[in-house]
């Protein structure tokens, strides 16, 4: 366990790994923990999470089937999951919410570190409707083991020292953790820098440049836990923190504080006699605060949120219903946070939401070749606003407050075909509730260089999401296919409205207001493995991938915003004994399919070189590892990153990264 709780693999790592086998179960949106290969789903751990290591959660997951990046530079970057980011991909801890500003605006991270990340888990389509309307894009569960759930060993841990990179990385990381008696502990911590980072040549305005400005960073953080621990269950807590200092790659003189502490609990009880087999309980409370600080050292808006959130689940005894068997779970989930932001560049009240929901998922399966389930979720939401703060410049008007009822199912049959094939396909009706800044913003958003305007007559943004999928394994050889269709009937998009607004300074900005449109989005990812030779110890895999996804508005046909083009990956990873050597190629096509207010992405090749060499030193296992990015040091750029970052910040250029992880 130790050794997968450290990095193997330097920033920016992208490789095309096939991350799900069959025989892994996800347990993201999955109570029953009963396994679905064909489902739209993908995991990463150990060796896997390792090569792909980055400095974001973004980062990491970017070329993952169906996921793509937004990219604000190398240090602010969250997922997107087929089309879609922001408030409807929902970012987890450990299946709890992690309350930040991120999906506010892109220059905002999120407040995880890939180093202490034992496992992602993501979830795509009607597979994550079980955490609400937040989730209708899909869902990213970062998993650690900072509350331990099973006994440990009396001591285990590691230590990683990697360095370089196109941002010259310094990163150390480690963890402990052991038991005894019916306890159990665990301590982790890490720190990285980074300098701005190293890019091919570029031109900005007419200037030549080789490194993306401003893109430096400074994070830290850790963890305590303790749980106590039994055959049957578990149930502790766990403190921790998190400090990141970072560049705003838009604005040459402008650096955002970040700082997280939080406090979970958590608890499982299992074979309980009676009609509930297994209950789970979890809880946490968060601080979460960044200042946006300019060159001068003043500060010029303060982001906060303060919150908290529970979750319980109850798993139903197994039953037999007609030729099959019936399994379930029911649970509840509470959530409350304010959300506050003050200063110059506050284009948002004082907020409070609140939400509470009841879901279901019930699954009948007959034998175990055919399966058939049905998932609910009911939701309150409270959104209020403060208004105007006292004796500030009148902008968001008195204080108001909207309530929605969101309600999503969703419909799921999975076949097992034989001969190591299996199927799966589902429908979906997923409502989501509009976010505050939907609701209440008006005023300039510095990151996307546009005065933004909500509005308080926003309704729920309804969707149906049709899903197929197919998958394949024979011992170490794999493949799977997913295309998916979804339809909106109020989706709501930040749209040009085609007036200006001038600030205070004298700068004319574009206004943009949120409105609620029909759209829709269709695609597919397919991927796959082939160990094409194995002898002595020696074994050469060769790997696939690929995917595309296409959106547009129903009405006017113009297609959505910062949509990745297709893309197709190639790997081969070669293993002898103790030494390990992998070649990554990665394709994506030139994107012209781009709203009015943007402009085509040109396509770009990029290949990385990664070797490893496995031993013992005074008596730890140890790994040493070296990889080369960008082997041609191609100029490239992302379609999914926004244009005012995507000019100033291309990807990595070529670098070599070196490490070595040690365990004990």
């Amino acid at each position: 366990m130790a050794a997968a709780c450290v990095a193997a693999g330097p920033a920016w790592a992208q490789d095309a790994t096939v991350a799900t086998p069959s025989q892994q179960i996800v347990v993201t949106g999955n109570p029953l923990r009963q396994a679905d290969p064909a489902a739209p789903a993908s995991v990463l751990s150990d060796e896997a999470l390792a090569v792909r290591r980055s400095s974001t959660l973004g980062e990491t997951l970017d070329g993952l089937p169906g996921v793509a990046a937004t990219g604000f530079g190398p240090n602010a970057s969250r997922p997107v999951i087929r089309g879609q980011d922001g408030d409807r991909i929902r970012i987890l801890s450990n299946a709890g919410a992690s309350l930040d500003a991120s999906s506010l605006s892109f220059d905002h991270a999120v407040p995880l570190d890939p180093l202490v990340i034992e496992r992602i888990e993501v979830l795509r389509g009607p597979a994550a409707l079980l955490y609400g309307g937040s989730a209708l894009g899909g869902v990213v569960n970062a998993i650690d083991n900072r509350i331990p759930k099973s006994p440990l060993e009396p001591l285990s841990g590691a230590l990683e020292l990697r360095g370089g990179g196109a941002a010259r990385e310094r990163a150390l990381s480690g963890l402990a953790e052991g038991g005894a008696d019916g306890l159990a502990w665990h301590a982790d911590a890490f720190a990285r820098r980074t300098s701005d980072l190293a890019v091919p040549r570029f031109m900005v305005d007419g200037d030549s440049r080789t490194r993306v400005l401003n893109s430096a960073s400074d994070a830290q953080g850790g963890a305590l836990g303790l749980s106590r621990v039994w055959a049957d269950g578990y149930a502790g807590a766990s403190i921790d923190t998190y400090r990141n200092d970072y560049g705003v790659v838009v604005e040459p003189d402008v650096t955002i504080h970040m700082k997280r502490d939080k406090l979970a609990l958590a608890g499982e009880w299992r074979a309980l006699p009676g009609p509930i087999s297994t209950v789970r309980a979890q809880a946490a409370f968060t601080d979460y605060q960044h200042q946006e600080v300019e060159g001068s050292g003043a500060v010029g808006t303060t982001f906060a949120t303060k919150g908290g959130d529970a979750r319980l689940e109850a798993v139903q005894a197994s039953t037999a219903l007609g030729a099959g068997r019936l399994d379930g779970a029911w649970g509840l989930q509470w959530e409350r946070a304010r959300f506050s932001a003050l200063g110059d560049e506050a284009f948002v009240p004082t907020t409070r939401t609140q939400q509470l929901a009841l879901f279901g998922l019930q699954r009948w399966s007959l034998g175990k070749d055919l399966h058939l389930s049905v998932g609910l979720r009911a939701e309150q939401v409270q959104v209020d606003s403060d208004g105007d703060a006292d004796g500030g410049t009148p902008r968001f008007g008195a204080p108001q407050q909207r309530r929605f009822h969101p309600f999503s199912a969703s419909l799921a049959a999975g076949w097992g075909l034989g001969a190591g094939w299996q199927a799966t396909a589902s429908l979906a009706r997923s409502q989501r509730a509009p976010t505050s800044y939907e609701l209440y913003a008006d005023g300039v958003h510095a990151a996307t260089a546009a005065y933004e305007r909500g509005s308080v007559n926003q309704a729920l943004e309804s969707s149906r999401q049709f899903d197929l999928g197919l998958a394949w394994q024979q011992g170490p050889d794999s493949a799977r296919l997913s295309v998916f269709h979804s339809r909106f009937a109020n989706y709501i998009a930040l749209a040009a409205t085609g007036t200006d607004f001038t600030t205070d300074e004298g700068e004319v900005v574009p206004v943009y207001a949120f409105t609620g449109v029909p759209a829709r989005l269709h695609g597919l990812e397919a991927e796959g493995r082939w160990q094409a030779w194995s002898q002595a110890g020696q074994t050469l895999t060769l790997e696939a991938q690929a995917d595309l996804v296409r959106g547009e508005r129903s009405d006017t046909g113009e297609p959505l915003p910062r949509l990745a083009p297709w893309r197709v990956s190639l790997a081969a990873d070669w293993q002898s004994g103790p030494w390990g050597l992998r070649l990554d190629v990665q394709h994506a096509a030139r994107q012209d399919r781009v709203d009015a207010n943007d402009t085509p992405t040109p396509g770009w090749t990029l290949a990385h070189l990664r070797a490893s060499w496995t031993t013992r030193l005074a008596g730890h296992d140890t790994v040493l590892f070296a990889r080369v990015n960008n082997l041609g040091n191609t100029l490239a750029t992302s379609a999914s990153a926004i244009p005012t970052v995507r000019a100033l910040s291309p990807l990595p250029g070529r670098s070599l990264a070196a490490g070595v992880r040690l365990a004990f």
